[in-house]
């Protein structure tokens, strides 16, 4: 491993030398792209060939719900040897480190993620490799961009970069890549980040392509074109979508809150998710696995004859079919929360694919049954998966430019702005933020489209305190605290008790002209002087808070606390905007900088 690295610094130390910093950005962004989408490949790959193995294996025909049994223990004691304690999965695992951790991933996340999620996924765990893929193509920028001595700003590029690749090369799907990493990881996008995005995606995509064999590849052919007397229905499949998204994201919250408070073993647990998710197979077979294959029979209107499919077994009838597709749309969420909370790894991309479709089926069925109407039920189907995707991550642009790129051209283009953006309006209006990341962006550890929260969340309190101010304990008199004036170049003291809590504050302009009666200086207690501060900021306070509380105090200085009330300092309301002036004046295009350079 050492000599690789070795090997990589002395190119990027030659490519330096030959080409200027945008030209240097472009080629590590190849690269990135390259090495991300040869993993994302490896990835699909594997648990290609792992559930092909499983569908081998007879077992009376039902020996595959073993197998998700196995694979959530398996998970569990991977991620205690890679990880020692639970995994940060996916998604939030990458804006966090963007937000709170200056770009930087550790090296474990470029193979944990893969081992772990192909376990899980291979398995037949009931979730998606999409967040796994976005988590190691992003640490994988991260590392690269570490080694390849970037900055902050270029750091949280290359993240991007790998990102994009992963989710083209699973997809075969570069624009949506590009999407993908700006509307989900990059919240500040500067025209300049396109290109390197743009060429990192079409290196993962390309690797897809030129690897992958048509058949694991996720992609459909249009039977019928968009006809615009459909857009009432359309419309209406966009507040549905909207709905089932509020819903799967309560229950898949709910539903995994609850598992994770059970009070047992890692390894108990698991096994107890596992035989969970067996008594739902048994009766759904289709929630088994990530679902793609069910989706292309669900979107060529085949569902009705899956029970020639090893995959599926003896539960659909014709007349049973529709209440069939009801019940795995709702209990989708379940199996994906049973799979994750009880210690697999996976994400919930691949699922709200799923179950959008199933939406898109099942609507279009319903207005199918009727003498008046007959819809297209393969362009519902594909429809009703970015109305679902847009509402559950918050992604309406990917949700649209994925369907279009997996569909092959750009027909549905329209009915998919339609249900993308009406999905989306509705869950915003209930939900400011999405599922997996509500708990970490109210507590300000990622980045939001607000941009001068995402500044102060880049600013680190440790960073601005100002140390070295005089301390006094309160059963000092006055005339200690007038030998520390003489000492001291500060016009403000912290005062502490016996036990050297903090207690309050003593000015300088409160005690002028005290200084000038040295006769009372033995007599006058520090008691009479003591004042509470206008706010005080606690050594755990985001920066936000700590940006509110000198809103609400309109004080220049605020003390500082630990968690034992001790006294640490004083930070300055001058020097927290100077950095965050500091922070903003470094956020300029790549180019420009280039130029300056």
């Amino acid at each position: 491993m050492k000599w690789i690295k070795h090997l990589y610094q002395l190119l990027t130390q030659y490519l330096r030398t030959r080409f200027n910093r945008v030209q240097y950005i472009m080629f590590v962004a190849v690269f990135t792209g390259t090495v991300s989408g040869l993993v994302a490949v490896l990835l699909k790959t594997a648990v290609h060939h792992v559930q092909e193995l499983i569908k081998k294996i007879p077992l009376d025909g039902f020996g595959y719900l073993l197998f998700p049994i196995a694979g959530l223990i398996l998970t569990v004691w991977l991620v205690r040897l890679l990880f020692k304690t639970e995994i940060e999965r996916g998604i939030a695992m990458v804006l966090k480190s963007v937000a709170s951790r200056s770009s930087f991933i550790p090296l474990k996340h470029t193979y944990a993620h893969a081992v772990t999620s192909t376990v899980t996924v291979g398995a037949g765990g009931s979730v998606g490799l999409e967040a796994p893929i976005v988590a190691t193509g992003s640490a994988i920028g991260s590392n690269i961009a570490r080694i390849s001595d970037f900055n902050y700003r270029e750091r949280t590029l290359l993240i991007a970069c790998g990102a994009a690749a992963g989710i083209a090369a699973v997809f075969n799907a570069p624009i949506a890549g590009v999407i993908f990493a700006i509307e989900v990881l990059l919240t500040e996008t500067v025209v300049s980040y396109f290109i390197p995005l743009i060429i990192s995606s079409v290196a993962g995509a390309l690797c897809s392509k030129i690897i992958l064999k048509e058949s694991i590849l996720f992609n459909f052919t249009l039977k019928q074109n968009f006809d615009p007397h459909n857009v009432p229905f359309y419309i209406l499949l966009g507040v549905l979508a909207g709905f089932i998204s509020l819903y799967y994201a309560y229950v898949f919250k709910s539903a995994e809150r609850r598992i994770h408070q059970w009070k047992m073993n890692g390894y108990l647990k698991a096994l107890c998710g596992g035989f969970a998710l067996v008594a739902i197979y048994f009766l759904f077979a289709p929630l088994f696995g990530e679902g793609y294959e069910v989706i292309k029979l669900v979107a060529d209107d085949k569902l009705h004859t899956s029970a020639s499919n090893a995959v599926f077994k003896l539960f659909i009838s014709n007349d049973a079919i529709l209440i069939f597709a009801l019940l795995i749309l709702l209990l989708k969420p379940v199996a994906a929360a049973i799979t994750i909370g009880s210690g697999g790894n996976g994400g919930n991309f691949a699922p709200s694919l799923f179950t959008g479709s199933f939406l898109g089926y099942f609507f279009s069925k319903m207005v199918n049954s009727t003498p008046w109407f007959k819809i297209p039920v393969t362009n519902f189907s594909l429809v009703g998966m970015a109305g679902v995707l847009s509402g559950v991550l918050y992604c309406p642009l990917t949700a649209v430019f994925l369907i279009a790129e997996i569909t092959n051209g750009y027909e549905l283009v329209i009915p998919l702005m339609i249900v993308s953006a009406i999905s989306y309006f509705i869950v915003k209006h209930y939900e400011p933020y999405s599922m997996e990341l509500k708990k970490l962006a109210l507590e300000g550890q990622v980045f939001t489209h607000k941009k001068e929260q995402n500044i102060l969340t880049t600013i680190n309190l440790e960073d601005i305190i100002q140390k070295g101010y005089p301390v006094i304990r309160l059963d000092k008199k006055f005339k200690d605290l007038v030998e520390m004036l003489k000492l001291s170049e500060k016009n403000i003291f912290a005062v502490t008790d016996k036990k050297d809590r903090f207690i309050g504050i003593i000015e300088l302009n409160d005690i002028k002209k005290l200084l000038f009666q040295p006769e009372r200086f033995d007599k006058i207690q520090l008691l009479h002087l003591l004042k509470k501060p206008p706010g005080i900021i606690y050594e755990d306070d985001s920066m936000k808070t700590v940006m509110e509380k000198f809103d609400v105090s309109h004080s220049w200085y605020l003390p500082v606390l630990d968690k034992q009330k001790k006294f640490t300092g004083f930070v300055s309301k001058t020097k927290l905007f100077s950095k965050y002036r500091e922070i903003l004046a470094s956020q300029g295009d790549l180019y420009d900088e280039d130029t300056n350079t």
